[in-house]
């Protein structure tokens, strides 16, 4: 399972990958594997300034429906459009053309609580 190095990772198994003051967002690849078959991805968070933790969308699969949380403090600034039409992209494709949101980082300093690759990978057990 991949977990790539350049990233930060949540408990609830979401990544980001910060670039200067703006982050992308999205789910790992074990959390696809685990909600299987993604049918519907709902984002309507645009233009938000949502506090860590907080709810920025959910995502359907053909056996559940989990909420997606963020990761750090920031504004929504894009919704990767690609997801309405196609939201399957996240199984193929979770760290690439899958990813969720782009946002303005509110407070750097809270990338410090996130979990590391090899924090993240004893988590899942991989």
């Amino acid at each position: 399972m991949k977990i790539p190095d350049v990233l930060k990772y949540t408990k609830d198994h979401e990544w980001i990958k910060i670039v200067n003051n703006e982050a992308i967002i999205g789910i790992t690849e074990f959390a696809q594997k685990e909600l299987g078959d993604i049918v519907f991805i709902e984002i309507e968070t645009e233009g938000e300034d949502l506090a860590k933790g907080d709810t920025f969308g959910t995502i359907e699969a053909v056996k559940t429906v989990s909420d997606l949380f963020m990761p750090i403090s920031g504004k929504v600034l894009t919704i990767n459009p690609k997801l309405s039409e196609t939201p399957e992209i996240v199984n193929k494709d979770p760290y690439g053309d899958g990813w969720m949101i782009k946002i303005s980082i509110k407070d750097l300093a809270e990338v410090n609580d996130l979990l590391t690759p090899e924090a993240y990978a004893k988590q899942i057990n991989a």
